[in-house]
């Protein structure tokens, strides 16, 4: 069987498969894929950024498993002027989130504040408050619950306006446009698996 292997720039509205109800946005429309190639993962309808897709399972559950503790870095934009302290307890691994009616602690992170980011804007906007600053933070985790990000920036009290994936392992977006599809080189998919 031949291998596929495509990075996707997920945009903003559309779901991380390729069946749904008519009004869906879907990962078919933003290319032509081969049959029986899948998302890697999921980023939820209102995230954004890199998806990687392929059929290859034996990639797919490198890419996916826990023990490997492969990076997911997320550039984050969340409402307020976020303080030392939420960077803090985002990284140090004292977070609890529900995940499917059970407390979980987030394992440990790194996060940093980005003070310059050079991105394509969201269509639509989020929804802007000019008496209410906002922020942006570069965060990278090895786990992948649901809506993982968003829960953790909410318990530390700086909700999530706009979540893009930027990398996985040492698979970059880099300047990939929204909505862009591109083809890797089974080199180049299994070069971004560290350990």
């Amino acid at each position: 069987m031949e291998f596929h292997y495509f990075m996707a720039h997920k945009p903003y509205g559309y779901l991380c498969q390729f069946t749904g109800e008519k009004s869906d946005l879907l990962l078919g429309q933003l290319h032509d894929f081969p049959p029986n190639v899948y998302p890697v993962g999921r980023l939820d309808k209102d995230s954004e950024g890199l998806l990687l897709l392929t059929n290859d399972n034996n990639f797919k559950n490198k890419i996916l498993s826990p023990e490997k503790n492969h990076f997911k870095t997320y550039l984050v934009q969340v409402e307020g002027a976020i303080t030392p302290t939420a960077i803090e307890q985002l990284q140090n691994g004292s977070i609890n989130i529900n995940h499917k009616g059970k407390i979980h602690q987030v394992k440990k992170a790194t996060c940093v504040i980005i003070d310059d980011v050079k991105i394509e804007d969201r269509i639509p906007p989020i929804r802007f408050r000019a008496n209410i600053p906002t922020s942006w933070i570069e965060l990278s985790i090895t786990e992948g619950k649901n809506r993982q990000v968003r829960k953790m920036t909410a318990a530390v009290g700086f909700p999530t306006l706009r979540l893009i994936r930027t990398k996985i392992g040492k698979i970059s977006l880099n300047k990939l446009p929204i909505g862009k599809v591109i083809k890797l080189s089974k080199e180049e998919a299994y070069g971004a698996l560290v350990g």
